[in-house]
């Protein structure tokens, strides 16, 4: 009986005894705790980037090798540079596309500036009406009033020139609204202060607003650059010659018209088309990613 307790209190025992799960083995030091993350964000990254990567290997090669499917670099970088800029006057092209996204994105910037400022801190019959109307051109993409515009621009003699390109995009209804929610939150306090020390609007905006909107401006700056540098409809319709053409209607005359395709050309003049955008997103990159964060904290 005492043989047979001890044996029932002893498998008892055994039964309340917690069960010990084996361990994983730890990663290697150089492996990502949520390694499955980092799997997916590198798949994403890859898939994303293969098209860029691509093209930047048919810019070196010449059709045999595109048609072979080809995954290193080619021998015809030389003879493609030659044909996108001297034979085609591709730099050119993308002066003038330099010249008109600066005017525009610094016109928009400045006249946003202002709008914002007249919508926030200024009172005047119909204020709310008025942006209203602008909120309203918010919706409106500029190829549904091509023709009008078309029509209006020409009856002022401006075809075929730079203004046709700078002036109809001066005004931004994306600026405004930006710009009015941003001045919108920031404390009041700041333009009693202000006209206090007998400050006006323009000095005001100068001296206060400007200095810490920054990273408003810069990511204002970013999108309209893009915006204009990748106009096609309207200067196709608007530009004549070719002395004033932008870079994307250039990047046409790489197709070869009837002629059989050349695809290392167009890829180089694709990737070199794309670098001034690339360039400004990157020196703006800061501002661009912190100029939607609308705070009273600011």
């Amino acid at each position: 009986m005492e043989r047979e307790h001890t044996t029932s209190l002893a498998h008892e025992s055994a039964q309340l005894r917690p069960t010990v799960r084996a361990q994983p083995r730890p990663l290697p030091p150089w492996v990502p705790k949520r390694w499955y993350v980092h799997l997916v964000l590198w798949l994403a990254c890859i898939l994303m980037g293969f098209p860029l990567f691509y093209a930047m290997l048919v810019s070196t090669q010449n059709n045999a090798q595109v048609f072979n499917y080809q995954f290193t670099p080619g021998n015809s970088l030389a003879s493609n540079w030659n044909i996108v800029m001297i034979n085609r006057n591709l730099g050119s092209y993308m002066l003038n596309s330099v010249f008109v996204a600066v005017a525009v994105t610094i016109g928009k910037t400045i006249l946003s500036l202002l709008a914002g400022l007249a919508f926030v801190y200024f009172r005047f019959p119909g204020k709310w009406i008025v942006f209203g109307f602008v909120l309203i051109t918010l919706m409106m993409p500029t190829e549904i009033l091509i023709i009008a515009l078309f029509r209006f621009v020409n009856s002022l003699g401006w075809g075929n020139t730079y203004l046709a390109l700078i002036v109809p995009f001066l005004a931004s209804a994306t600026g405004t609204f930006l710009f009015r929610q941003h001045f919108a939150n920031i404390p009041a306090e700041l333009s009693e202060a202000a006209q206090l020390d007998g400050a006006n609007p323009l000095q005001f905006l100068l001296r206060v607003l400007v200095p810490i909107s920054w990273n408003t401006i810069g990511a204002l700056a970013v999108i309209q650059f893009v915006y204009v540098w990748n106009m096609y409809i309207w200067p196709v319709l608007i530009i004549q010659g070719q002395e004033r053409q932008v870079v994307q209607v250039g990047l046409r005359t790489l197709i070869g018209g009837d002629a059989a395709l050349v695809f290392g050309p167009m890829m180089l003049g694709a990737v070199i088309a794309s670098i001034p955008p690339v360039l400004v997103f990157v020196l703006l990159q800061k501002q661009f990613m912190s100029g939607f964060q609308l705070s009273r904290d600011k």
